[in-house]
C-alpha cells in the first residue's frame, strides 16, 4: 500500500476533520485506503423506471420518476414526520420521513421532476414509500453511468448529510487523485490466465461500473485478490511451520499392535482407517504435526484420538486430550480408560473437581513420566501441571478455546513443541476451513460406525403435542429414555415461547408415572451432575433440559430428542442436539416442534434437518443462511474481515484462488522471481501496515 493510501481521509476534498471523524467512528473508515475499499453492496438500475399504478407492497426496492404535488409537517416534536405527495401521469404516491424532516422540507422543490428510489409499502390503506433515495433529474449527469453505486451508511451518517449519495461523490473525487497512484498487486500470468482487468479497472468499475460485464469483472478481479492474498499468508504460515518446526519422531507400534489384534472389539471404518493412516504418517515424519479432524457426532474421533495416545505411548512420550467441559471431559474418560485398563496403561483425569489430595499424586506422576495419558478440561492449562516429556496434546472442540490458551498447553514441552490433533464435532463447510484452517492439514470422517441407524427426523406443529406425547409413551415403555429441550430458562414478555419451567411442569403433568430430570444452565455444576448422572444411570425416563446437553453425556439408551421451538435453534445447533441420539443400537428419532408462525429461513432450516444427517451439506446451508461470522462467534472474526469476497458465494473463486498461491509458493516459496516483487511488495506493505491480510488495497 503506497502513502497515498494511507494519507489521512480529513484531507480529502469536502471532507474535513469533522466529517473525518464521523467517517472513523461509523464506518472505520481513516483513510484513503479504507475509502477505496468501501465498495456498495447494490446498485440502482437507472433505466429500469415504474409508473406508480403498477406498485405494489409485493413489489422490492423500485426506482419511480414524479413531480411534487404537496408538502406538510405532521404531528409534534419527536413524532414530527414529513408527507409529501409526488405525482406522475399515471397517479400518486406518499413519501414519508421520520428524520431530517425540516432538512429534507427545504430541499425539495415542487418545479422538478425527482428520481425516487423505495421500497413501496401499505400504510393506512395507502401506498407509500418510508425515507426513500432522492434526486433531481436535471442533477443526474448525462455521462453518469446507468448503474449507481448504493453504499453501507448509518443513521448518524445520514442526519450529518453523509448519505450513499455523498460518499458516492468523494468517492468520485478519490477516483480522480487515485489513479497515477494505484499499482498491479497480482503476477501478470495470473491475470492472462483468468482474464483479469487490471487493479485500476477493477476499482473504476466496482464503483461506477460502465457497463454489467465491466462490474462482472470488477468483483471477479477483486473477490480474487483478496482471497488469493488470505490463502497465501495461511499456506506460508504452514510451509514456514513444516519446515522449521521440529516433532518428536513416532514409529513403534507395538502397544497398538496388540490393540488391534486383541482388544478393539469392532472394525474401524475405511474413514477411520484412513485418518488413522494420515496422523502416524504426520507423527513419523519429524516435523510437528497440525491436524484438524472433523467428524460427525458419533463418527469415532474417540477411538482415533485413543490410538494416536498409543503411537505416542509406544514412544516413550505422554499424551493430553483436552475437552471444553467436565461433563464431555468425564466421558472421554471413561471411554479411554476401559481400552487403557486392558493395555496395563495408566491414565489420569484432571478437572476443576478433581480433589487437591487426587491433584498432588497427578502432578507428581506427570513430572515423574508415571502416567503416559491425561484426559481433562481448563485445568491442564494450570502452571502447576508439568510433564516430563510431552509429546502429543489433542483439543476437542477446539473452537471453545482461544488461541492463547492451546499455545500455553503447547508450552508444556520447553525442549519440543507437542504434536496437535485438533477434533471438531461442529461440521465446518469446506470453504470456511479453507480460510480459517488453511493452515492445518485436515482429516474428515465421513461415514459412521457399523451398525449405527440414520436418526428419523420429523417436523410437528404445537397441535400435534397429543400425538407426540403418545409416541413418546411407546417408545419408554420398550425401555428407551427421551430429552426433551427448550431454548430459553426464563419467561420472556416479547416472546410466546415456552419456557422450561413451563414445560417441565406440563410434562410432569403429562407424564405422572415416570421420573423425570430437569437441567439447565443457572444450576450449580454438582446439581447439574446429579441430574445428569440419574439419567445416565436410567433411573429417570424423561430429561428436560436445556442446550446444556449439546456437547455433554453420551447415553446409547436415549432414543428421542424433542427441540421445542425448533425455529430459534440455528441449524448446526439442531444438527449438534440430534446428536444426543442415535448412539446405540436401537432406531432413533428428532423431533421438531415448532408453531405455525415460521420465517422463511426457519422452513430451510426444518426442511434440511427432515432431509438430511449429513453434518456437511448441513454446514454449507448454515454458511449461506447466517454467513461465517455468526458461524464461528467472535473469535475467529478477524481472518473472516472479507471486504468484498464471500465465502458462502465464492467457494469456486476460493478454491481457485487458493491453488493459484499454492502453485506459486511451490515454485517461489521465497517469491524471489521478478515477476512476484509486486506479490513480495504488497504483502511488505501490509505487513507494515498491521493491515489485515484480508484486506487489500
Amino acid at each position: 500500500m503506497s502513502n497515498f493510501f494511507r494519507t489521512k481521509i480529513e484531507f480529502l476534498k469536502g471532507i474535513g476533520p469533522q466529517r473525518a471523524i464521523l467517517l472513523q467512528t461509523e464506518l472505520t473508515i481513516f483513510t484513503y485506503g479504507d475509502l477505496i475499499q468501501h465498495y456498495p453492496f447494490r446498485y440502482l438500475d437507472r433505466t429500469q423506471v415504474y409508473k406508480i399504478s403498477d406498485l405494489d407492497e409485493g413489489l422490492p426496492f423500485v426506482q419511480i420518476k414524479g413531480f411534487v404535488k404537496s408538502k406538510e409537517l405532521l404531528g409534534e416534536g419527536r413524532k414530527q414526520r414529513l408527507s409529501v405527495i409526488v405525482q406522475d401521469s399515471t397517479g400518486e404516491l406518499e413519501l414519508v420521513w421520520f428524520k431530517g424532516v425540516k432538512w429534507m422540507q427545504t430541499q425539495l422543490q415542487k418545479s422538478l421532476e425527482y428520481v425516487i428510489f423505495g421500497k413501496p409499502t401499505f400504510f393506512n390503506s395507502r401506498l407509500n414509500m418510508a425515507h426513500p433515495e432522492i434526486e433531481a433529474v436535471s442533477e443526474i449527469k448525462a455521462d453518469q453511468s446507468f448503474l449507481q453505486p448504493v453504499y453501507n451508511t448509518t443513521e448518524k451518517l445520514k442526519n450529518h448529510r453523509i448519505d450513499s449519495k455523498a460518499i458516492s461523490r468523494m468517492m468520485a473525487e478519490l477516483l480522480k487523485l487515485a489513479q497515477p497512484q494505484v499499482k498491479e498487486t497480482l503476477p501478470f500470468s495470473l491475470l492472462d490466465r483468468y482474464r483479469m482487468i487490471s487493479k485500476l479497472d477493477a476499482l473504476q468499475n466496482i464503483h461506477f461500473p460502465a457497463s454489467t460485464e465491466k462490474l462482472t469483472a470488477a468483483r471477479f478481479r477483486l473477490k480474487f485478490e483478496e482471497l488469493f492474498y488470505v490463502q497465501l499468508k495461511l499456506l506460508r504460515q504452514k510451509t514456514v511451520r513444516k519446515a522449521e518446526l521440529k516433532g518428536q519422531v513416532f514409529k513403534q507400534v507395538p502397544t497398538l499392535t496388540e490393540f488391534y489384534n486383541n482388544h478393539l472389539a469392532f472394525d474401524l471404518t475405511n474413514a477411520q482407517k484412513r485418518v488413522v493412516k494420515e496422523i502416524y504418517k504426520d507423527l513419523g515424519a519429524g516435523k510437528q504435526m497440525n491436524r484438524l479432524l472433523q467428524g460427525d457426532v458419533g463418527s469415532g474421533k474417540t477411538i482415533v484420538a485413543f490410538i494416536a495416545m498409543l503411537i505416542a505411548y509406544d514412544n516413550g512420550a505422554q499424551s493430553c486430550l483436552m475437552a471444553p467441559t467436565e461433563i464431555l471431559a468425564d466421558q472421554h474418560y471413561v471411554g479411554l480408560k476401559q481400552y487403557a485398563d486392558k493395555l496395563g496403561i495408566l491414565i489420569g483425569k484432571l478437572t476443576g473437581s478433581t480433589k487437591q489430595s487426587e491433584r498432588r499424586i497427578l502432578h507428581e506422576q506427570l513430572q515423574s513420566g508415571e502416567m503416559k495419558m491425561i484426559v481433562g478440561t481448563h485445568a491442564l492449562l494450570e502452571d502447576v501441571v508439568k510433564f516430563q516429556n510431552l509429546g502429543l496434546c489433542i483439543i476437542d472442540e477446539q473452537h471453545r478455546f482461544g488461541v492463547a490458551q492451546r499455545s500455553k498447553l503447547w508450552q508444556k514441552n520447553p525442549w519440543i513443541i507437542p504434536h496437535v490433533l485438533v477434533m471438531t464435532a461442529t461440521p465446518i463447510p469446506r470453504t470456511l476451513a479453507m480460510t480459517l484452517y488453511g493452515d492445518l492439514d485436515v482429516s474428515v470422517i465421513d461415514e459412521l460406525p457399523a451398525g449405527r441407524k440414520e436418526i428419523i427426523t420429523v417436523h410437528r406443529y404445537d397441535a400435534h403435542r397429543l400425538r407426540v406425547f403418545g409416541f413418546l409413551r411407546e417408545q419408554i415403555k420398550l425401555g428407551r429414555q427421551v430429552y426433551i429441550v427448550y431454548p430459553l430458562i426464563e419467561e420472556s414478555e416479547t416472546m410466546d415461547y415456552k419456557d422450561l419451567m413451563d414445560g417441565y411442569e406440563s410434562v410432569t403433568r403429562a407424564f405422572p408415572e415416570y421420573q423425570i430430570s430437569m437441567v439447565h444452565g443457572k444450576m450449580k455444576p454438582q446439581d447439574k451432575d446429579f441430574e445428569m448422572q440419574r439419567f445416565v444411570k436410567n433411573e429417570t425416563h424423561i430429561m428436560v433440559a436445556t442446550t446444556v446437553i449439546e456437547v455433554g453425556v453420551n447415553v446409547p439408551n436415549a432414543s428421542v430428542m424433542i427441540i421445542e421451538s425448533a425455529e430459534r435453534f440455528g441449524l448446526s445447533q439442531l444438527h449438534q442436539l440430534r446428536g444426543r441420539v442415535g448412539r446405540g443400537a436401537e432406531q432413533s428419532y428428532c423431533i421438531l416442534m415448532t408453531s405455525y408462525k415460521l420465517s422463511k429461513e426457519s422452513k430451510i432450516r426444518l426442511e434440511t434437518m427432515v432431509r438430511t444427517n449429513n453434518g456437511f451439506e448441513i454446514a454449507d446451508i448454515d454458511l449461506k443462511l447466517r454467513g461465517p461470522g455468526d458461524l464461528m462467534g467472535t473469535q475467529q472474526s478477524g481472518v473472516l474481515d472479507l471486504l468484498i469476497a464471500d465465502l458462502a458465494k465464492d467457494a469456486k473463486i476460493l478454491q481457485e484462488s487458493r491453488a493459484a498461491a499454492l502453485e506459486i509458493l511451490e515454485m517461489d516459496p521465497e517469491l524471489a522471481l521478478p515477476e512476484h516483487e509486486n506479490i513480495k511488495q504488497h504483502i511488505q506493505s501490509l505487513q507494515a501496515n498491521t493491515v489485515n491480510w484480508s484486506r487489500i488495497s
